[in-house]
């Protein structure tokens, strides 16, 4: 069993670090082209607004609620069964996502005042003509996305983990494409962004015909099955999405601040994400599946595994990826990012952004392997407890730090935002793993006391090479493109090999996760 996960958890973190490389090629390119100005800052919360609804109801409520509930279906039902449920699921999200992309386009003005106040017509009309512009483009995104979503959580479900991991390639295709096109203006990144819809959407559809499982789409609002997932839905969406709330009133806030503190946390943010979405995204995909079956056997020993498993697997690469991001913040921002018009100044900010997100992938990874031991059990109300004290937590300090940067004239008050979005994540993750353990759905197994005193080994000979090979920020800007990645890269190689090379000593081995 064990076996199985560590391979499709590797499936799809291979894809989604071609994916995250192929983000990272779109990201550079997009802050030498157009740096860190009003126009990126009006194009990205242009984005953010289609993006927030995809991870809270695609890729959040939509996908914890709907995988449990046909993975029971395929299990305990009949073919047929199954193929009706696609039909009635398909038909009727399509219908609902339909009139939500209408009311989104119309009502695009309102929105972007929503989420970003400081581009309302009167505080800047320029940035607010431009966001409302490109926000018609994007926002079909969601509905796309969310069929894409669909189609990803049968495949997982029948073990086909290449696909759907592959899919989100298309969208940094499609806007690295955009910039061959036209890099004289930014909208050309909205009609990218729309076009990667489809194209994600449609490049699912050959594999489940080949599960003869594309049926024609009918509306069923009040098919049985349909309400049902439904029901675990609507309190899903917010126990799943609180990182996405937090990181938007931090947008919100941060549109407050002037030009740049959007465009900087949308930097810092992406490293933050990069090993969040090429190993702990990959964990959390393929546990939820594998705990559906468990529970549907009643098997809680199986169960409780998994989640160990889980847990164990993310913290020996979660540890050094948190601890990487804080050593070398500076560094990565100013190899990735720091040419043309992102200026050194845009890598100084960026990097203080990425000092306070660092702490939030480990917060962010933990819900990702903790949360499916609810959903999984289809139990939806004690996660959206645990979201909703963490999202107040993390918007009463966001609010408190942002006031006190006014008082006190903090020149880095975009980085107190990404410092509350790193203790809101903790906080949830917190609760959600004090919860498992008291009501015995997860039972920790033997050698955590072992387990820690490795782990703890190998991040401090990490951290000491690096520290050792690292050199002042003003230096690594003074270096040339080549220079800036050898030394990178050097650095790097050199601390993940003391990492494993400290594991090794103390005795940790790969088959040690394929058997636990």
């Amino acid at each position: 069993m064990s076996s199985s996960l560590l391979k499709s958890s590797g499936v799809v973190g291979f894809m989604t670090l071609l994916s995250r490389v192929l983000g990272f090629v779109r990201d550079v390119m997009l802050a030498v082209a157009f740096g860190a100005g009003g126009g990126m800052d009006a194009f990205l919360i242009a984005l953010k607004i289609p993006n927030f609804g995809r991870r809270m109801f695609a890729e959040g409520a939509f996908s914890q609620a709907f995988v449990p509930v046909f993975t029971e279906t395929k299990t305990m039902r009949t073919h047929a069964e199954v193929r009706d449920l696609v039909s009635v699921v398909m038909g009727t999200l399509g219908g609902v996502l339909s009139v939500i992309t209408l009311v989104g386009c119309l009502g695009a003005p309102l929105l972007l005042y929503l989420f970003a106040p400081g581009f309302s017509a009167s505080a800047d009309p320029i940035k607010h003509q431009l966001g409302s512009e490109m926000l018609r483009w994007t926002f079909p995104y969601l509905m796309f996305i969310s069929l894409t979503a669909m189609c990803g959580g049968v495949l997982n479900s029948y073990g086909r983990f290449a696909i759907p991991a592959f899919t989100p390639v298309l969208l940094n295709v499609c806007l690295i494409g955009s910039a061959f096109i036209d890099a004289s203006s930014v909208r050309v990144l909205a009609y990218a962004v729309f076009v990667a819809g489809i194209a994600q959407f449609v490049f699912q559809l050959p594999q489940m015909r080949k599960l003869d499982l594309l049926p024609a789409p009918r509306w069923g609002w009040h098919d049985p099955q349909v309400r049902r997932i439904m029901g675990l839905m609507i309190p899903v969406m917010i126990g799943s999405s609180v990182s996405q709330i937090s990181l938007l009133v931090d947008s919100a806030i941060a549109s407050l601040l002037g030009d740049g503190p959007v465009s900087w946390l949308y930097y810092a943010d992406r490293l933050m994400e990069f090993p969040l979405g090429i190993f702990s995204i990959a964990v959390g995909t393929v546990i939820l599946p594998a705990l559906s079956v468990q529970h549907a056997r009643k098997s809680s020993d199986d169960f409780s595994r998994i989640l160990d498993w889980g847990l164990r697997t993310m913290l020996v690469i979660g540890v050094p990826a948190m601890l990487g991001l804080i050593v070398l913040a500076g560094p990565l921002v100013a190899t990735l990012f720091g040419y043309g018009k992102f200026t050194d100044r845009d890598v100084a900010m960026s990097t203080y952004a990425l000092w306070a997100y660092a702490p939030a992938f480990m917060g962010f990874s933990m819900v990702k392997v903790l949360i499916p031991g609810f959903y999984a059990r289809q139990e939806t109300r004690i996660p959206v407890r645990c979201g909703i004290i963490a999202l107040i937590s993390g918007s009463v300090m966001s609010v408190g730090l942002f006031l006190l940067s006014r008082v006190f004239h903090w020149n880095a008050a975009h980085a107190g935002l990404a410092f509350a979005t790193s203790f809101s994540a903790c906080v949830n993750a917190t609760l959600l793993y004090r919860r498992l353990r008291r009501d015995g759905v997860y039972r920790p197994g033997e050698g955590w006391r072992l387990f820690w005193l490795r782990l703890l080994a190998a991040s401090a000979a990490m951290v000491a090479v690096t520290l050792l090979l690292d050199v002042p920020l003003d230096t690594w800007l003074a270096q040339g493109t080549r220079l800036r990645a050898l030394h990178l890269v050097e650095v790097v190689t050199a601390a993940a090999a003391a990492y494993f090379a400290v594991l090794y000593a103390f005795g940790m081995r790969l088959h040690d996760f394929r058997r636990h």
